[in-house]
């Protein structure tokens, strides 16, 4: 992964790598719930997107409750939509202390265990990306966002514990995720982007950070994903040793080029709902190349969206993604 990290950077081209799963469950005409529940569904979905778009990674479905659901946390499924936590597992230091962290059979782990093996094993040719939530985001998961916030500021030795937890629970799922043989692993640290760089340092930076130095390596990349992070946490980010950085569509791409060291991966960050999904194709086509364009100067930047694709995203418009990149890639080779 080192050397097609550097790869990536030599090339004049752009490659194109979304965070995008739900558009290949409606390609296969199964549903969100199937998808979530059953491996070989959503192998099948990310085997259907790689067939038919070229893009240059394939990544595994982000739902971030399948690991608070593994801790014993409530989830409430729908058919057409992304699952949810409902309740509060966590409500005190007793709670937290009582806490088992699970092994790798809990709940619907061994489905996504599943769908990696079988990505990783049937597409060859481009790098699999697993995914998995962060430590802050799960114990934000588990006790309650708005109260784990305050625990961070009152009651700290119970949030570093519950954070030890949920690091030691992630860093055993990445090193299972990476026995799967996929290549890499998106952490997303959507919660981390709530609060200062600073406390983005203390509270996540240095638990992540932790994950990163046991499982990446030259043929297992980190990528860290923050989309709530709107400028104030990439330094917190670039302190974890991530090979590279996932930017959501609060932040200025080049601003964030600007951050980031030449040699560290950027990707980003077309906005998934009010672009990607919602836009009209000549938009969202308008979009890309005019993103394309602000950022050719930066040799590492990968073009993504800014989170994942969400569920009914018209094909025409992620057609018209990948044409504008084309067409870009075309004018540059041109010169």
């Amino acid at each position: 992964m080192k050397q097609w990290a550097a790869d990536v950077i030599k090339q004049p081209e752009r490659i194109a790598i979304p965070i995008m799963t739900h558009p290949g469950i409606e390609l296969i005409g199964k549903s969100v719930l199937e998808a979530v529940t059953d491996g070989q569904v959503h192998y099948e979905a990310i085997l259907a997107l790689d067939t038919k778009y070229p893009a240059a990674a394939c990544t595994v479905m982000m739902d971030l409750t399948v690991e608070a659901e593994a801790f014993g946390a409530e989830v409430v499924f729908t058919k057409d939509e992304i699952p949810a936590v409902r309740g509060r597992l966590l409500t005190d230091m007793e709670s937290v202390a009582d806490l088992v962290v699970p092994d790798m059979s809990a709940a619907r782990l061994p489905q996504y265990l599943s769908a990696n093996r079988l990505v990783a094993a049937n597409i060859s040719g481009k790098p699999v990306f697993s995914g998995c939530i962060g430590p802050f985001s799960l114990a934000c998961r588990l006790y309650d966002m708005s109260e784990f916030m305050m625990a961070c500021c009152c009651e700290p030795e119970t949030a570093e514990l519950l954070l030890e937890k949920c690091t030691l629970f992630l860093l055993n799922y990445c090193n299972t995720l990476k026995q799967q043989g996929t290549n890499g692993v998106i952490i997303a640290e959507p919660a981390a982007g709530l609060v200062s760089g600073s406390d983005c340092a203390k509270f996540s930076s240095r638990y992540v950070k932790q994950i990163v130095e046991a499982v990446q390596d030259d043929f297992f990349m980190v990528i860290l994903h923050n989309c709530g992070n709107t400028g104030q946490c990439t330094a917190a980010m670039l302190q974890t040793g991530a090979m590279a950085l996932h930017f959501g569509n609060k932040i200025d791409m080049v601003s964030a080029l600007e951050e980031c060291p030449a040699d560290i991966l950027a990707l980003g960050n077309l906005d998934p709902v009010g672009l990607i999904k919602t836009a009209a194709p000549h938009e969202l086509k308008k979009a890309t190349l005019d993103l394309l364009e602000k950022t050719k100067g930066y040799a590492n930047f990968i073009l993504s969206s800014g989170c994942d694709v969400p569920p009914h995203t018209p094909q025409a418009n992620i057609e018209a993604f990948y044409e504008a990149t084309a067409a870009f890639n075309k004018m540059v080779n041109s010169k």
